[in-house]
């Protein structure tokens, strides 16, 4: 059987930009992108820390340092939020007990501070 589990995230990333006129996304440096294994285009799910908002969009790379959540996706954050950006894999249930997901915990300009 399989299930559903934690990929990667980015923890505690700063909110750069909210670009309500764009079509959709978010986009964070490709530095960051590379770091967490967030694949172009991939499904993520994004945590607002400060305000409790939960959405799902798809990446896109940005400028470095950036993450603008863009499109309608704009109107649930504002810069400065701090946010938690998720991923999931499917994996065998029989290998759950060793799999343990990526995690790179940010400092507030986003740069990383570690990663496991």
């Amino acid at each position: 059987m399989q299930i559903t589990v934690l990929k990667s995230k980015l923890h505690r990333a700063t909110v750069t930009e909210a670009d309500l006129e764009y079509e959709g996304s978010i986009s964070i440096c490709p530095k960051l992108c590379e770091a967490a294994h967030f694949h172009l285009h991939e499904k993520v799910e994004i945590f607002n820390i400060t305000n409790g908002n939960r959405f799902s969009t798809y990446v896109i790379h940005g400028k470095e340092g950036q993450i603008c959540l863009n499109g309608a996706a704009a109107r649930l954050v504002h810069r400065g939020d701090q946010i938690i950006v998720v991923t999931y894999g499917q994996i065998d249930q029989k290998d759950a007990h060793t799999h343990k997901p990526l995690v790179v915990l940010l400092k507030e300009n986003n740069e990383i501070k570690s990663m496991n």
